[in-house]
């Protein structure tokens, strides 16, 4: 599904006009390799990958900000001026990285769009673009990001292989924890508030019930007819689902007229977010996420 296209660049003309004079290329002269990540949770796993030999930045790193209302800043700007790796969500969720982009004049530096490299096309006229929460795409990014690195640093080409092995051995783990889930809960039925679990929910074998144009609406910051609404309750008062996947980050009144509904019928809520929550690595979070999801549908 497309992100509802909120993001603004607020950049004033004599900040513009200070960038110009920036490097065209991509390096600083320090010779040190720059990542800039659009969110925290590619950051983090350029982080883990790259190690001390690259200096990572992350534009949305802020658990507590709706990811929706970013606005990239100056900062922004000239971070990606000076990038030799640019890493995008893409999918139409942070598009504020290709106005960044275009106006830093950076032409050298490698650009990762990950909805690229995951190889996912819209179905039924939409596309669901949180891939972070699909870890087979994860793995496909972690080989494209440690040859981005190779190709900056082939210096460090040993350092970047190791850890991009360590990484990609917890990914699997993530997977097969994925997959013991399924053999006991695939076919449950489970609802969301928006289709940021989504590809989790999916990979454990659990059936999304929630009608779409209630998702879709939430996703897409538009009101919910009161009919889609009625039947979105009815699912916690008839128990057609196990549990309910909640965005913690974008909440409003209808969502939280679910998440009572939900509470009220003693269906379990697992909370989830769009970036990295604070003082957690990319498979901490994932690991976690994975619990609640577990002890939920064992409740």
């Amino acid at each position: 599904m497309q992100k509802r296209s909120v993001f603004a660049l607020a950049l004033s003309a004599l900040t513009a006009l200070a960038l110009t004079g920036c490097s065209a290329g991509s390096s600083a002269d320090d010779g040190k390799v720059r990542v800039v990540a659009s969110t925290n949770v590619y950051g983090d796993i350029a982080s883990t990958i790259a190690g001390d030999a690259v200096e990572v930045t992350s534009l949305m790193s802020d658990p507590a900000q709706d990811p929706h209302s970013f606005e990239a800043s100056a900062q922004s700007q000239l971070a990606v001026s000076k990038a030799d790796i640019l890493i995008e969500n893409g999918g139409g969720y942070d598009d504020f990285m290709g106005t960044l982009r275009s106006g830093s004049k950076n032409t050298k530096a490698s650009v990762l769009n990950v909805v690229d490299l995951s190889g996912k096309k819209a179905e039924n006229g939409g596309l669901n673009e949180h891939v972070w929460y699909d870890f087979p795409t994860i793995e496909k990014f972690t080989t494209a990001l440690t040859d981005a690195l190779v190709k900056a640093d082939p210096a460090q080409k040993a350092t970047f292989a190791k850890n991009a092995d360590a990484f990609s051995g917890k990914l699997a783990a993530l997977q097969n924890r994925e997959a013991e889930l399924k053999t006991q809960y695939a076919g449950e039925g489970a609802a969301i508030t928006e289709p940021v679990p989504l590809y989790l929910l999916e990979a454990i074998g659990l059936v999304d019930k929630t009608p779409e144009k209630f998702s879709a609406a939430i996703e897409e910051g538009s009101d919910v007819s009161p009919l889609v609404l009625q039947e979105t309750l009815a699912l916690f008062s008839r128990h057609q689902v196990k549990l309910l996947a909640y965005n913690e980050q974008t909440s409003g009144p209808e969502t939280e007229r679910v998440l009572a509904a939900a509470k009220q019928a003693g269906v379990p809520v697992v909370p989830v977010t769009e970036t990295l929550p604070k003082g957690k690595d990319y498979i901490g979070w994932m690991n976690a996420n994975l619990d609640a999801v577990g002890a939920a549908l064992a409740k």
